[in-house]
């Protein structure tokens, strides 16, 4: 009988196989691209090396794109979430390998996190995204502000525990499905999801497969259809892919063999820096101007 690991790998093996189809079909029916170049595979390497640590690629990578001119904007989400999708399936078996983690909590954060994305996309989508990212924006920074007063004596440190019980298991359920919905509106999983785990007593390294287990099924959800239906550069969605490979494996030991204080350190900055995104993206991000009466419809 297979144990309930081996299912949550074979689940992944079936999405990711899913996923490789339907791209490889898209790509197919598109017009040739150039080979991923030097250029491209960097980015794939760096992005995804600091993504393996817990600090995300979407941003880097956009924030490289647009900087240098390299993909027009309408290819950015979709190029994002197709190029990245792969990698963060490797980060997923990865890291459900190496780290311990009980696997009720597991299993039920992942899911929980998909429905919530799922389920919840309809609700969380008509929220204003800039209320949402301020608000989540300062709550980061007193996370983060909670973590620095632990590493410095100032509170109590966290727990080691590898798996959570009733009523702690029903709050993670909880607080994943919200932050699986929060991912709609362009906030990552993979900061809040450290603060979630942590809050919760347990082991800051057990949020490593919890997250990027939760993200791989996200990513490639989405990527199955954005492959059909959105614009790509095709070149660098090759580019951020193959850059990855090394990237992964080299950042996977670094996490796994990290002294624990360094690790909370460490999601110190990964919070910072992914509330400093957000409340900047909160007060640069225009509004979509409101279209005049009678536009797209015909009237003169």
């Amino acid at each position: 009988m297979l144990s309930a690991k081996s299912l949550l790998f074979a689940a992944l093996g079936v999405v990711t196989l899913v996923f490789v189809a339907a791209w490889i079909r898209a790509a197919r029916g598109r017009p040739a691209s150039a080979p991923p170049g030097p250029l491209g595979l960097a980015i794939g390497f760096v992005t995804n090396f600091f993504d393996t640590l817990g600090i995300g690629s979407f941003a880097p990578t956009t924030s490289i794109f647009k900087l240098k001119g390299l993909v027009p904007d309408e290819r950015i989400p979709g190029t994002l979430n197709v190029g990245h999708a792969l990698p963060t399936i490797a980060q997923a078996f990865i890291f459900i390998a190496i780290v311990e983690v009980e696997m009720t909590t597991l299993i039920g954060l992942i899911a929980a996190s998909v429905a919530g994305a799922w389920l919840g996309a309809g609700v969380v989508s008509r929220w204003p995204r800039r209320a949402v990212q301020i608000g989540m924006g300062f709550a980061l920074l007193a996370a983060a502000a909670f973590f620095a007063m632990t590493n410095l004596g100032l509170f109590p440190g966290g727990g080691d525990a590898l798996g959570l019980g009733s009523p702690l298991l029903w709050v993670g359920l909880a607080g994943n499905f919200a932050l699986g919905a929060l991912m709609t509106l362009g906030i990552g999983l993979y900061a809040p999801c450290m603060i979630l785990v942590a809050l919760l007593g347990m082991n800051p390294r057990a949020a490593f497969p919890i997250m990027m287990g939760s993200a791989a099924l996200l990513m490639v959800t989405a990527g199955i259809r954005l492959v059909r239906a959105r614009p790509l550069d095709l070149g660098f969605v090759l580019g951020l892919t193959l850059g990855s490979v090394p990237a992964v494996l080299v950042a996977a030991f670094i996490v796994k063999s990290l002294p624990l204080g360094a690790l909370r350190w460490g999601v110190v900055l990964v919070v910072t820096y992914a509330a400093t995104l957000m409340l900047h993206a909160a007060l640069t991000e225009r509004p979509p101007l409101p279209q005049p009466a009678g536009a797209g419809s015909g009237a003169p």
